[in-house]
């Protein structure tokens, strides 16, 4: 998890992000992997519940003490796996969100079987994820920043991957400088 000071730089205005998103109000909504909370206050704010999964309990105790300190409702923290989601979460959801972690996921196929099995049918699944770029571009507060260089995904890859899990990508919205966000759907027995 990054430090708070790059994390801030990096993304100053978090509900804005959720915006140009397309993440409206209302929604009962995952905040997968959300480490120290820096978009799940954002959220909480929002949605009309909020899950914030995390699988290191000092980070949900940090997005706890952010969404208490946005006045922000409706959030209930697990800790656990995201490969257990079905377990943690047990009724259907509009949307799972998931910032700058995908990356890391060892194997994405699994996760995006268990977003989707948590998914209302045409629910989103929305990553946020660094772009195909050498880490060197990737500068914040004047340091090469994010993950290592051969772990980024195009979009087209991240959508291929996932493809087979019943997620088919909607669409992709550029969040400069250094992101792009992919949204994803769950397809039904009628669009495939």
């Amino acid at each position: 998890m990054p430090d708070r000071d790059w994390w801030s730089a990096l993304w100053p205005a978090p509900g804005r992000v959720l915006v140009d998103l397309g993440i409206e109000p209302g929604l009962e909504l995952v905040d997968l992997c959300c480490g120290d909370g820096h978009f799940t206050a954002a959220i909480a704010q929002q949605a009309s519940r909020v899950t914030a999964i995390d699988i290191d309990p000092r980070m949900l105790e940090l997005a706890r003490t952010k969404v208490a300190a946005a006045d922000a409702g409706h959030c209930t923290f697990i800790e656990g796996d995201a490969y257990d989601l079905a377990a943690l979460v047990p009724r259907p959801v509009d949307l799972v969100f998931m910032a700058n972690t995908f990356h890391g996921v060892p194997d994405p196929q699994r996760l995006a079987r268990a977003v989707a099995r948590i998914l209302k049918p045409n629910g989103r699944f929305v990553v946020v994820n660094w772009q195909r770029r050498p880490r060197e571009e990737t500068r914040v507060l004047g340091k090469p920043r994010g993950p290592k260089s051969e772990t980024r995904m195009e979009p087209a890859a991240l959508a291929a991957a996932l493809a087979p899990c019943a997620l088919r990508l909607e669409h992709i919205v550029d969040l400069a400088p250094y992101h792009y966000g992919a949204i994803l759907r769950k397809g039904t027995p009628e669009s495939g």
